[in-house]
């Protein structure tokens, strides 16, 4: 884990600060949220091959949140999926287009407060 030193001049979410575990705790959190919000498998999500489209919108939404939520860069995304930092992107693209679908959006807004409530909770607020 970066130091907080090695983020000065970086833009970074004030949550990735507070959230100090690697990435890959950060996906085991996000992946039973979702697997629960989507009503998939674990495993299908976990897969590192192709799924059904059912399975890649709940996976490209894990990855959203990871950047979103926790503030992750989209190159420890990647990694915390077993994934290329472009993927990672453009599962962030994916997500963000599909935002207009109110259903989608609005899983997506609870989920990602109940994420942040989660790191608060754990971690505790920084002032």
């Amino acid at each position: 884990m970066a130091s907080l030193g090695a983020l000065e001049g970086r833009q970074t979410n004030p949550t990735a600060v507070r959230f100090c575990e690697p990435p890959r705790r950060a996906r085991d959190i996000i992946d039973a949220a979702v697997a629960a919000a989507f009503t998939v498998p674990l495993g299908e999500l976990r897969a590192s091959t192709r799924r059904r489209a059912s399975v890649a919108l709940a996976r490209q939404s894990a990855m959203y949140l990871a950047h979103v939520a926790f503030g992750l860069s989209f190159t420890e995304v990647g990694r915390a999926f077993g994934r290329d930092r472009t993927t990672a992107a453009h599962a962030c693209r994916r997500i963000e287009d599909r935002r207009a679908d109110r259903g989608l959006d609005t899983a997506l807004a609870e989920l990602e407060h109940a994420l942040r409530r989660n790191v608060d909770a754990t971690f505790g607020a920084v002032s």
